[in-house]
């Protein structure tokens, strides 16, 4: 707890040297109330470990504020105690009178992280496969590079609050190196080399290049710290190997985050729950796309494990997370006590969707450094199942 509180007081004393450009009066075909916040960062996670570097965030109107929601832009320019180089820009923009919505997600990563194999009931510890003995299950680790680039465009209907559009998704991982932190048999093979042999993919390079459909319902009163209402995603992707894919596959995302607000008086006091489900409907993929934890668009499914702790074919994830303010009439500090569970299904390891459930729970500390657009610091510390558990520290709310 100790290193927690330190590392908030860090973060919020470096963020009062920050700037933001002045509000700027609205006029049409004009960037409105631009703020900029270049804000030094100190991050951390169990995938990657401590993180500094550069995490600069920006909002802004891009239309009238009376009838245009806020957009938001959340990079990160990071090095690792890991040796990892993470540089990300991932932004929703809403156009004037929030006619369109664009959604974006690049990402280069030179890095690596621990992979443990397929499905929900996967050991911490590396031992041979009790299905087959001949291949490594539990913690292995990997090095790897990834080019990301995600674009989607969407329209919105009529007057509603209900979108419609499509997207280009391209992932590339490259320079993929298995490795063990100790002896092992050498007779063994890596999950990742299994995997990728059986279904006739590369072992060090594959591509994954798509177009998605996609359906949102966007009601939140606010995309980086809601208080109040909701948001649906469905997004049907479609990797056909003539746009690059190494294989054919589609597959479906489906998300929902539905906020309750438990006092008229102080918003900030409310209920979120948070459903996300992500299945292959056809064809194959290669390991590391393969549905995961820890890899959504802002990497925050699975509080209490590390990132790509457990992988499958189909994956569902559920959390709620109690949200209520540390002070009597200010709202700079904050807290949250959080419950998630995860299930993954693998026809490689044969174990099917909900056969096990992986429980996590946590508590939360929240810094509010600009009060206007709700910009808030996250730390969290998770509890999961057989000696899980992690601390996060972030910018603008989990879910």
């Amino acid at each position: 707890m100790k290193k927690l509180v330190l590392c908030i007081a860090c973060i919020w004393l470096s963020s009062q040297v920050s700037f933001a450009q002045d509000s700027l009066i609205y006029t049409p075909n004009r960037i409105n109330d631009f703020k900029w916040v270049p804000l030094p960062a100190i991050a951390y996670n169990p995938a990657n470990g401590w993180m500094f570097g550069m995490a600069p965030s920006a909002t802004w109107y891009m239309g009238n504020p009376e009838n245009t929601k806020l957009s938001n832009l959340v990079g990160n320019l990071l090095y690792t105690t890991k040796k990892q180089w993470i540089f990300s820009s991932r932004s929703n923009i809403f156009l004037d009178e929030n006619k369109l919505i664009l959604i974006g997600d690049w990402r280069y990563f030179i890095t690596s992280q621990p992979t443990y194999g397929l499905g929900s009931s996967t050991p911490n510890d590396p031992i041979a496969n009790p299905s087959d003995p001949a291949v490594l299950w539990g913690e292995q680790q990997m090095d790897f590079r990834l080019i990301r680039f995600y674009e989607t465009v969407l329209k919105r209907i009529s007057a509603s609050n209900f979108y419609l559009g499509v997207g280009y998704h391209l992932d590339i991982h490259s320079k993929i190196e298995n490795f063990m932190n100790e002896e092992f048999d050498p007779n063994l093979q890596f999950v990742h080399d299994d995997y990728n042999s059986s279904l006739g993919f590369d072992l060090d390079r594959y591509t994954l290049s798509g177009i998605t459909i996609n359906g949102i319902f966007e009601n939140r009163d606010n995309a980086v710290s809601p208080y109040e209402k909701n948001f649906a995603l469905i997004s049907y992707k479609i990797n056909p190997s003539f746009l690059g894919s190494d294989q054919s596959s589609s597959t479906l995302l489906m998300d929902y985050r539905h906020y309750f607000n438990l006092s008229e008086k102080r918003k900030r006091h409310l209920l979120g729950v948070w459903t996300y489900a992500n299945f292959l409907v056809s064809g194959k993929l290669p390991y590391m796309n393969l549905p995961s934890l820890g890899w959504d668009m802002f990497g925050r499914t699975g509080r209490g494990y590390a990132q790509g702790r457990f992988r499958g074919e189909n994956m569902l994830y559920a959390e709620s997370e109690y949200r209520f303010p540390l002070q009597k009439e200010k709202e700079t500090f904050g807290g949250t006590v959080f419950v998630n569970a995860n299930s993954f299904g693998s026809k490689y390891s044969g174990e099917k969707l909900l056969e096990n459930i992986n429980m996590s729970y946590g508590v939360g500390l929240r810094v509010m450094i600009n009060k206007e657009n709700r910009t808030t610091i996250t730390a969290d510390y998770g509890i999961g199942r057989k000696g899980n558990s992690g601390f996060y520290l972030n910018i603008n709310e989990t879910f």
